[in-house]
């Protein structure tokens, strides 16, 4: 069934995307690749399979709700780690399918521990240690009772990771405080060897640190939105084109988003288009109605200065973004008629709506704008 837009996932620019970031990672060093946010905006369905293609086979998410989405569509091979919060509910169907989760406070330990003691089982917890990012993760003044709960609860436990989360490695003005997050978990590690703790993996860093803190990488490296085409901000982009001395950005966004005319409307000068008096045509000016609208996640601020293209040419929108559908000014455009192509974001001849220059007239980040794609628009991967 056909509808009103949908979402192309680009399997050859994801490839590309892969390569270059497998050749940051150091020797032995695993990917996970994060999948929140809905593969953030590009669907878990879909990207799955994708990334087990390409050889990916580890896997992170942030809650229940994803997790169940990957078990769905994944490889039994393919490992899942859940980084944020679980109900104690969830807890029995996470270890008993095998997968690992993040221990953040005791609190959290104590109840996998009940949990994996009531499934004759053990849970594979990954210890996320507070490094100076104030969110989550076990203070320093807690590890006698943490080292404690694992000597003693070993049977029930298995130590698949020790983790931290870096607070801002994308931007330099955030490097001290990074460095200082550094030592600790170096000083952490060495408190936990010392009480005989051992770990199957550590893993601190996140895209912005893979690019920017190359000695984090440890064990495993948790990659997001480069896999995805995206940089985490123009400053991790510019560090790297001079460190490299490069002039092209060696990703490419691999989503494109596409909808279709569904109307076309002759308004003549002096009236108005859409609700209230938003745009008034100076001109004969030829409408065209694509199906799109905020309810979709195209941002009502983008009404009268949104673009489109359509027919490879760059296209305005007009008057309002409505919760359905929006308006866009076609009148330089030739033989223009219904179901033409209208590319929300991505390439149509040699023209391109790029997600950063969508989002900055949005003012939206990348990120945000890409996790509130619907998850009802179809993805296809091509």
């Amino acid at each position: 069934m056909s509808k009103s837009s949908h979402i192309e996932i680009d399997s050859v620019l994801f490839k590309k995307n892969l390569g270059f970031i497998r050749r940051q990672l150091n020797e032995g060093v695993e990917l996970s690749a994060v999948i929140k946010g809905n593969a953030y905006g590009h669907g878990i369905e879909q990207f799955v399979p994708l990334a087990e293609s390409e050889g990916i086979k580890h896997f992170s998410v942030y809650g229940i709700e994803e997790a169940l989405a990957f078990h769905d569509v994944a490889s039994v091979e393919s490992e899942l780690m859940i980084m944020g919060y679980i109900a104690r509910e969830n807890l029995e169907w996470i270890i008993v399918n095998g997968y690992s989760f993040f221990i953040y406070d005791l609190f959290q330990l104590k109840e996998a521990i009940e949990v994996a003691k009531e499934c004759g089982m053990s849970a594979k917890v990954h210890i996320e240690v507070e490094t100076g990012m104030n969110r989550t993760g076990i203070e320093e003044n807690c590890f006698v009772d943490l080292i404690d709960l694992l000597r003693r609860e070993s049977d029930h436990l298995h130590l698949s990771g020790c983790c931290t989360h870096l607070a801002g490695s994308e931007s330099i003005s955030n490097y001290s405080r990074i460095e200082q997050q550094i030592i600790r978990f170096k000083k952490y590690l060495r408190q936990f060897d010392s009480a005989g703790i051992s770990f199957d993996k550590k893993h601190i860093a996140c895209s912005a640190a893979l690019m920017r803190y190359p000695h984090t990488q440890f064990d495993m490296v948790r990659v997001g939105i480069l896999l995805y085409g995206f940089w985490p901000n123009r400053e991790t982009l510019i560090s790297y084109m001079t460190k490299n001395l490069v002039i092209d950005d060696p990703l490419t966004s691999i989503l494109s988003w596409k909808s279709k005319v569904m109307t076309i409307k002759h308004v003549e000068p002096g009236e108005y288009v859409g609700y209230g008096t938003c745009f008034l045509a100076n001109r004969k000016t030829v409408v065209a109605i694509v199906p799109v609208g905020y309810a979709y996640g195209y941002a009502r601020s983008l009404s009268n200065h949104g673009h489109l293209l359509i027919h490879g040419k760059r296209v305005t929108v007009i008057g309002t973004v409505n919760m359905n559908m929006l308006a866009v000014d076609v009148t330089e455009i030739q033989d223009i008629k219904h179901d033409d192509e209208a590319v929300v974001i991505g390439f149509q001849g040699d023209n391109r709506i790029t997600v950063a220059s969508f989002g900055e007239a949005s003012s939206q980040l990348n990120y945000e704008l890409l996790a509130r794609l619907p998850h009802n628009i179809p993805r296809i991967v091509k």
